[in-house]
């Protein structure tokens, strides 16, 4: 139960980052994205300063033998860049250039009352439910 209640307040956290960084809005997104347009780099500035913690904050955080509340670490171990990753990073890519959400803004998104993260959460699970029926094979 503990874990799971600092999973929630973890995403509660990102969602509440994102909202005020206005991540949600996919027109500044997509604005971030037309390079040959009316460019806007506030994604740059926010991508900036989440790899900036990122990169200070883990120097501390994996020199503990386990993190707090759980007894150890779950960190990637896939180290190959492979046919499925390719992929998988290209059909991301268009679709977040198509849309102008990924992910976790577009569940943030949802608040706003808006239809498109709702059919852009939609299509998410039907891609994942595809993927995950068709790898099964």
């Amino acid at each position: 139960m503990k874990e799971n209640s600092i999973a929630l307040l973890a995403g509660l956290l990102f969602g509440l980052g994102l909202g005020v960084s206005q991540m949600i809005d996919r027109d500044r997104v997509l604005g971030f994205l037309d390079v040959t347009g009316v460019w806007d780099p506030t994604l740059l500035f926010v991508l900036g300063g989440a790899v900036g913690v990122t990169v200070i904050a883990f120097r501390f955080v994996l020199r503990r033998s386990h993190p707090i509340w759980i007894d150890k670490f779950y960190l990637p171990t896939k180290t190959d860049i492979d046919r499925p990753l390719v992929i998988g990073a290209a059909i991301f890519g268009v679709g977040w250039g198509i849309s102008g959400y990924c992910p976790g803004p577009a569940i943030t998104a949802l608040v706003l009352g808006i239809w498109n993260p709702v059919l852009f959460v939609l299509a998410l699970i039907a891609g994942s439910l595809t993927y995950k029926s068709l790898s099964q094979r």
